[in-house]
């Protein structure tokens, strides 16, 4: 295996796709693994209405495009459609590792299924947010709060209630995204959002957020 790969991430929208350039890709560059975020290609689509047929067609797209490169996915569990892989079983799952893992699984089966040829076995690293991007920036309370103008304390206490950001659920009242808005009309997740990662660091959001750890480190270790 060489010591210097590249990994395609196919993204659910923009915010991911900046967040991968500006955090993710220089960290992970000084481990000799340059990412690449590519967000899902269909007109008219948006983030938050996520089809597996959508995302499977760029699967297969970056998986035959060259057989040297490696693919990941970056889709938040909450908006993604009931055809994807796992989604309705894991519902009876508990806890968010448990859901993400089985999800992951499923997803992995479904495109090794279709896509064995291209050796998705070692080259597909699905990657499934719990429960949606948003929930990171829980992983800053100081910051998260000094941002949106508001106490700390409103957010220490949804952290407090839900244990770790990873474990803020996904209804439609109290999914991470909508937590936001009831606190500040100020969030925007594309400005603000990403203001608040790039202050907080890699590491503390690996830190708090043990699934999106597994993650990185699975990028990590491509490169041996």
């Amino acid at each position: 295996m060489s010591n210097c790969v590249e990994v395609v991430a196919i993204v659910e929208g923009k915010t991911e796709e900046i967040f991968i350039k500006d955090i993710l890709q220089p960290y992970l560059a000084n481990k000799n693994v340059f990412i690449t975020p590519i967000i899902i290609s269909k007109p008219g689509q948006k983030g938050g209405d996520v089809k597996f047929a959508r995302v499977k067609n760029d699967i297969e797209k970056h998986l035959k495009q060259r057989p040297d490169t490696y693919l990941t996915l970056f889709i938040d569990f909450y908006g993604v459609k009931s055809d994807w892989p796992g989604v309705n079983d894991a519902e009876g799952i508990s806890g968010p590792k448990g859901k993400a893992d089985f999800v992951n699984q499923a997803t992995k089966e479904k495109v090794v299924e279709h896509f064995g040829e291209q050796n998705a076995e070692e080259r597909f690293i699905p990657y499934m947010a719990m429960y949606e991007f948003e929930a990171l920036l829980f992983s800053a309370p100081a910051i998260l709060a000094r941002k949106l103008q508001i106490d700390e304390s409103q957010v220490v206490s949804i952290i407090e209630e839900c244990g770790e950001p990873e474990n803020i659920d996904n209804s439609q009242v109290t999914a991470p995204s909508k937590r936001l808005e009831s606190l500040s009309l100020k969030f925007r997740k594309t400005t603000t959002g990403i203001a608040i990662l790039k202050e907080a660091g890699l590491t503390a959001i690996r830190g708090k957020c043990p699934i999106f750890d597994g993650w990185v480190t699975s990028l990590e270790n491509i490169a041996g």
